[in-house]
């Protein structure tokens, strides 16, 4: 998987030179390799788009025949969606436009040459965009493209995207391009094929598929799927041709759109390699005033793992509502399930197979201790599964001599406690501790420093940095694991000669809400009383990296590297202590341990002076 961070300069060659796996009654050889060369593409241009961000938009126009349909044209509602997208190309980050076919109604030369006119309106804003043929764009009684010239190449042949940044190459036939699109910090391959390729094409395609074998890749053609109005879509008879012909076997695409019928449906398919495709009708060509230019949008966001659709018709939004007709108000925006609904989808999963996420490997604890660093204990000492011997001893890496020693509740035997393999993607170290810790009765293992450790007595005046790796179960919220904590510091509050606040609570921990959201709750030196900083509530089955940053003076609590909103403003300098342990995965009141942890910690870090985030563990 190629990374690329965001507004990076772009040089790659796009051309696919000695392939030559075009076979049949096409040409043996692709067209000669294009050059892809465009510089920092993100906001350095007129578009605005930026090709590091994890979302960005892929907008899609079905069927315009109708538009272009003789003396009965009107190719406005297509003007008005190809302004629209050039106005809100940077807002949407809308990084490619694809027609899916059947721009005009009869293949006329007239209507042709109108339809072109109105596509340079891209051209001229240099938005990358394709088109294809579709019946009603070529002569229909041809069989596949090996049809020689036509109206359409004259207008939409490859001549037409050759200037676009992401133009890659077309057959030598014409009727067939392929596209290379950055977004999201890698290259995503369009595939534009004709409504009836050949097989040479589909050679071709796969030549494509194998010259970019990193490469995500999205097929648009005309006719692909079929679909009813009780939302029932299947693959018509040419669509099947392509599955077994191309897509089945193609990993690589994950998305499939066509449009040639109606209404609009999509279903999900299974591919080879045991993944899912989607493959989606979209067609407006029967609805009010031929579709009024409708679009769809595929708004793509990598962080949550999701693809939004919705679709739109921005001619009739540009119109005044009050001059907007009866038919035109039902029109402005489709919000049916079948027009506007969200993907989920797991893109590292989904691209495992040809694109697999480089992990990052595990870093020694030397890379991780220097100055400051009073603490550092890491749980990789045993296999996956094995359980914590009681009293067994986990050295404090920083060599500042703070180790850790197991202790069991009543009634809590060795599983308790026990390694795992289980680890957040940027840990150091790829282990953690699992702990089956509860509250009733109170029970589970748990680790503390040993008596006289270094630690036991910081007060940390200049500041502090505590940072932890933790992952919650899925049922976290079903048991009783309200309270716990991560890290508490025995003593209480009355211990250290407190009154404010509860008297009662531990002089510090970081522990959980019932709702699963984290609290620093502590007693500072000079403060009598308890001074918390809050999280949101933590997702149960995810990993996250939690920091806590005293500068001397406020304390701010971070997950994931990005600072919450819950940071109190009274000033909490140095922690209060009574010389006594630090617990891990132990809550304690008025010096008993109630509760112990549930669910999987990693490495733990302490430093005695404020750590900036790009010095956190994960950085």
């Amino acid at each position: 998987m190629a990374q690329q961070p965001s507004r990076r300069d772009f040089l790659q060659g796009a051309g696919l030179v000695g392939a030559g796996l075009v076979s049949g009654g096409t040409a043996g050889a692709l067209l000669p390799p294009a050059t892809l060369a465009w510089q920092r593409l993100g906001g350095d241009d007129e578009s605005g788009t930026d090709p590091g961000s994890p979302r960005f938009t892929i907008a899609v126009i079905p069927d315009t025949q109708y538009l272009f349909d003789g003396e009965r044209s009107d190719p406005e509602p297509l003007a008005a969606t190809l302004r629209w997208i050039v106005a809100h190309r940077a807002e949407r980050n809308i990084v490619f436009t694809a027609h899916l076919g059947d721009i005009v109604q009869n293949g006329a030369p007239a209507e042709l040459a109108r339809a072109g006119e109105v596509f340079g309106i891209l051209d001229r804003h240099r938005v990358p965009y394709s088109v294809l043929g579709g019946n009603h764009d070529v002569d229909p009684s041809r069989t596949d493209d090996v049809r020689g010239p036509s109206g359409y190449l004259e207008v939409f042949g490859p001549h037409r995207f050759r200037h676009l940044p992401t133009y890659g190459g077309a057959t030598p036939d014409g009727y067939n391009t392929y596209h290379v699109v950055p977004a999201a910090g890698r290259d995503w391959l369009l595939l534009a094929l004709d409504w009836r390729p050949s097989d040479g094409t589909l050679d071709w395609a796969r030549s494509v598929l194998a010259a970019h074998p990193g490469s995500p890749a999205i097929l648009t053609t005309h006719e692909l799927a079929d679909a009813d109005h009780t939302g029932a879509t299947w693959l018509a008879g040419h669509g099947q041709r392509l599955w077994d012909r191309l897509v089945r076997d193609s990993d690589q695409i994950f998305l499939s759109l066509n449009g040639h019928y109606w209404p609009p449906g999509r279903l999900v398919l299974r591919n080879s390699a045991g993944r899912d495709t989607h493959v989606h009708v979209t067609n407006y060509q029967d609805r009010y005033y031929g579709g009024s230019g409708m679009l769809r949008l595929y708004s793509f966001d990598l962080a949550r793992n999701t693809v939004d659709v919705e679709t739109l018709s921005p001619w009739i939004l540009g119109q005044p509502p009050r001059e907007r007709t009866a038919p035109a108000r039902r029109e402005v925006e489709l919000t049916d399930p079948a027009n506007r609904f969200s993907l989920a989808v797991d893109f590292a999963e989904r691209f495992a197979g040809f694109a697999p996420v480089t992990r990052r490997p595990p870093r020694g604890p030397a890379t991780v201790v220097g100055d400051g660093i009073v603490a550092y204990w890491r749980f990789d000492q045993r296999p996956d599964g094995e359980a914590v011997p009681e009293s067994f001893r986990i050295d404090d890496l920083s060599g500042r001599g703070n180790p850790l020693t197991r202790v069991s509740l009543p009634g809590s035997g060795p599983a308790a406690l026990r390694w795992s393999a289980e680890h957040h993607a940027d840990q150091p170290a790829h282990a953690s501790l699992f702990f089956t810790g509860g509250s009733r009765p109170p029970r589970g293992g748990y680790l503390r420093t040993v008596d006289g450790a270094p630690l036991n007595a910081a007060t940390f005046p200049h500041g502090y940095t505590v940072e932890a790796y933790l992952k919650l179960p899925p049922d976290v919220r079903e048991t009783d694991s309200a309270g716990m904590c991560v890290l508490s510091r025995a003593g209480t509050g009355r211990d250290v000669g407190k009154t404010g606040g509860d008297p009662a609570e531990p002089v510090a921990l970081l522990g959980f809400s019932a709702g699963m959201a984290l609290r620093w709750a502590v007693f500072p030196v000079g403060l009598d009383g308890i001074v918390a900083n809050w999280s949101h509530e933590l997702r149960p089955g995810e990993w996250v990296h939690v920091a806590v940053v005293n500068d001397g003076r406020l304390s701010t609590l971070y997950v994931d590297g990005a600072r919450l909103l819950r940071n109190p403003t009274t000033p909490a300098s140095g922690l209060a202590t009574a010389g006594e342990p630090w617990l891990v995965g132990a809550y304690h009141r008025d010096r008993v341990v109630w509760q112990g942890f549930y669910g999987w910690i990693g490495d733990i870090r302490i430093a005695d002076r404020p750590l900036p985030p790009d010095r956190f563990l994960l950085a």
